[in-house]
């Protein structure tokens, strides 16, 4: 499939979909919204690691706000019930390890689609902005779940009544995101984070997301019981063999499963 606001690469188990509308710092207008939802569902059959990222000197900056529509035309409910949450939902959903690879300033939706990845790296030169409220919005595209659960209320509310610029170092300082990185050393460090990552056990690294997003809805009893439940499939499972069979050899492991 040809796609023509986005571009997909898929190399040595990574699939690498860049944003690129780098005129309009990768706005997302609903043709963007389509094709991202089609790349990651996509790369959810045929990828070990997806990385999103974006073309030029931002991430994206969150609803194009010059989408053929005005202020008294655009339905946000639908737009965002109809374009939005399948887009989330294929990025939360995907099966194996999602990155988003943050490498200029990444605001309103554009904020909330990086932090819904698994794994959030930043550019130095990155930052991220709960835009919102600058236009007469709350934050959407999965902002008030997220944000709260990686930095804490406190935190969440007050970047999202102030819409104050977060630079990358902060962000991970707070626990927004896992990681900064100089800007020179930023693409050689993800695609090295990404390819660890499509290199490893891939069901066990499916495993630890549906545990995580599991958590906060379990009480103990029943958070153990899904350990034990995923556990099991892990320890039945081709890795786990060839990473026992790996240490008592003192190689390197070979994960090659689903």
């Amino acid at each position: 499939m040809e796609f023509e606001t986005i571009r997909y690469e898929l190399a040595g188990g990574v699939a690498v979909i860049t944003l690129n509308r780098p005129e309009v710092m990768n706005a997302l207008n609903t043709a963007m919204r389509v094709e991202i939802t089609t790349a990651l569902r996509r790369a959810s059959a045929e990828a070990r690691v997806v990385v999103l990222t974006g073309a030029g000197r931002a991430f994206c900056s969150g609803q194009d706000l010059g989408d053929g529509v005005t202020a008294a035309t655009l339905d946000l409910e639908r737009v965002l019930r109809d374009e939005y949450e399948p887009m989330l939902e294929a990025i939360t959903n995907c099966p194996v390890p999602t990155i988003a690879a943050v490498n200029g300033v990444a605001a309103g939706a554009g904020a909330n689609l990086a932090l819904a990845a698994d794994v959030v790296i930043g550019a130095d030169g990155a930052a991220f902005i709960q835009a919102f409220t600058r236009i007469g919005l709350m934050p959407d595209a999965g902002g008030t779940f997220w944000l709260p659960r990686q930095v804490g209320a406190a935190r969440a509310m007050g970047a999202m009544l102030f819409a104050d610029r977060i630079p990358a170092r902060q962000a991970a300082q707070w626990g927004m995101i896992w990681e900064a990185v100089p800007d020179e050393a930023f693409e050689a460090h993800w695609r090295a984070r990404a390819a660890h990552l499509a290199d490893g056990p891939t069901r066990a690294y499916g495993a630890i997301k549906a545990a995580l997003r599991a958590t906060w809805a379990n009480d103990l009893p029943a958070q153990l019981t899904l350990e034990a439940q995923l556990q099991g499939g892990c320890g039945a499972s081709d890795d786990f063999r060839e990473g026992v069979a790996s240490f008592l050899e003192k190689r390197a492991a070979v994960f090659a499963g689903r």
